[in-house]
């Protein structure tokens, strides 16, 4: 990983009409301050100044509305002031229209600076929407209640207001739906779309989020029945084909993976999982927890093959995928293959933003703005300063999402200095659907490196505590908890309170163990 000095480096910038410089004023990552030469000529259209101990801060687009008015000819505009007839110009454009878009919006309608101000550019044909939900509840047989939009738009993930496209019309917000950016000038500040629009904006965020890692076409990665999980209409073809499946083959053994494979399960399927590591999670799990919930896969009927490597995928008669090759020369017959082998920021067309080639995607600082004014990154694409743990890291997660957008657009339009300070979690809900025997439903919160302690014979619960050299806990994962259980997890990540980890390993049960953990945080904060 990039160090915390990486994070925090010094910028300089010269951008009429101001110029910009971030400094590192001491501390650790994210410790940049925003600074300002004295000159203060701005325009009524873009954000306004403010000032405080920290920074004082002078948009970097300087725009007049009624000059732009009068310079184009024959363009007018509608009843949210967007330009018909020529080329859109936008206070605020966010490019993807992923869980971050979403969250951003619905900051910016808090502010009151939505209504023809915002515009959203998507590849997608429809709304932001919790995109969780993609592996999870909508790949339930259709007698099992499935998942389906409009039931899972943003922001419903975390108990907002379903934002369906009325919502985003009802509320000024132009989204240009099925037509991604294709291209991008910093100089003039203008994006094209792939329909060859081009918009002109004031303040950026990109907003692309991953894309799904793939196979070589050449070893059969594009054969038909083979699929990936990226947005609604990937998981519409591959409910498509478990409707008719008969052997389903899951490639990989991270979340996807694990995720896809309790899906199949509902539908019946003969399931095997294939990936090259000796576990489960390898990332996450150690391998006492991933032998537990290895073995309830197995009782639910899915096959492990590990330390296994893909060598090819075969087709059949019918030129739809029939088998996986093993580099060891196994065949496992297969109708329908899922692969989830990882995904990678997206960020093309916005290379020369800045890109982390250490962990991927765009460099930002810890209020999410880019080494260019004006521009900024969220959620998935932006590699940010992790401040607790002293390091940059890029989040594939949906709580990043909608917490760095709601940071984002905080910053942008308010007095904002405070660096965003993510406490990273994880989750996974599975074996859900009606007739299940056993529901799945785990949180971590905190970082997993030290030792660990295990508690709990997963009948139903399991606790797993990370804990450092110097006795402080830095991880905890829990599985089957009560909603309070749950809600003490983030308390001790974030405070990392000394415990005495032989009291933990004498714990009688979880809940002994949480009561053992929370004292310790009662302990800590007395000290």
């Amino acid at each position: 990983m990039a160090s915390a000095a990486a994070a925090a480096q010094s910028f300089s910038y010269s951008s009429s009409p101001a110029t910009w410089a971030l400094r590192q004023r001491g501390g650790g990552a994210g410790a940049g301050v925003l600074r300002l030469s004295s000159r203060r000529t701005f325009s009524v259209s873009a954000a306004a100044v403010f000032d405080n101990q920290n920074r004082e801060w002078v948009p970097c687009f300087s725009f007049d509305p009624l000059k732009q008015r009068s310079a184009v000819q024959k363009v007018k505009r509608n009843a949210h002031g967007w330009l018909v007839g020529g080329s859109p110009d936008c206070r605020y454009v966010i490019v993807g229209g992923g869980n971050a878009a979403g969250y951003a919006a619905r900051t910016f309608v808090e502010h009151g600076m939505a209504d023809g101000r915002l515009c959203i550019v998507s590849k997608e044909p429809v709304p932001p929407y919790e995109r969780p939900a993609l592996t999870k509840g909508y790949l339930f047989p259709p007698d099992k209640k499935p998942a389906r939009l409009p039931g899972f738009h943003t922001c419903v993930g975390s108990g907002g207001q379903r934002q369906i496209a009325e919502w985003y019309k009802e509320n000024g917000i132009e989204v240009l739906y099925e037509d991604p950016v294709v291209a991008f000038d910093g100089k003039t500040q203008t994006l094209k779309t792939s329909s060859g629009k081009i918009l002109k904006y004031g303040s950026l965020i990109i907003s692309t989020g991953c894309e799904a890692s793939r196979l070589p076409e050449k070893i059969g990665g594009k054969l038909p029945g083979v699929h990936y999980i990226r947005d609604v209409a990937d998981a519409d073809s591959l409910v498509s084909s478990l409707g008719s499946a008969k052997k389903v083959v899951v490639i990989g053994g991270g979340y996807i993976g694990m995720e896809v494979a309790a899906a199949a399960c509902g539908w019946n399927l003969d399931t095997t999982i294939i990936f090259p590591e000796d576990h489960i999670m390898p990332r996450l799990f150690t391998p006492s927890l991933a032998k537990k919930y290895e073995e309830l896969y197995q009782q639910n009927g899915v096959k492990f093959m590990k330390g296994a490597l893909i060598d090819k995928l075969e087709a059949g008669s019918d030129e739809r995928v029939s088998s996986a090759v093993l580099k060891d020369g196994s065949v496992v017959e297969a109708d329908t293959v899922v692969v989830g082998i990882g995904a990678k920021p997206v960020v093309s067309p916005f290379e020369a933003v800045g890109v982390n080639h250490e962990v991927g995607g765009i460099e930002v600082d810890s209020l999410f703005r880019t080494s260019v004014p004006g521009i900024f990154a969220i959620g998935d694409v932006a590699a940010f300063p992790l401040k607790m743990y002293d390091r940059v890291a890029r989040v594939e997660h949906v709580d990043h999402a909608r917490k760095s957008a709601h940071h984002c657009v905080e910053t942008l339009l308010t007095s904002q200095t405070k660096a965003y300070d993510y406490l990273p979690y994880f989750y996974s809900r599975v074996f859900e659907y009606e007739g299940s025997a056993r529901k799945i439903w785990w949180q971590f919160y905190g970082d997993n490196v030290g030792e660990t302690v295990e508690v709990g014979n997963f009948d139903p619960k399991i606790a797993t505590f990370w804990i450092d050299s110097d006795s402080r806990l830095k991880g905890v994962l829990l599985e089957s908890g009560t909603s309070e259980e749950f809600s003490l997890l983030p308390q001790l990540a974030k405070s990392q309170p000394v415990v005495d980890k032989s009291k933990l390993q004498a714990a009688t049960s979880v809940e002994n163990a949480l009561e053992i953990a929370r004292s310790s945080l009662q302990s800590s904060a007395s000290i």
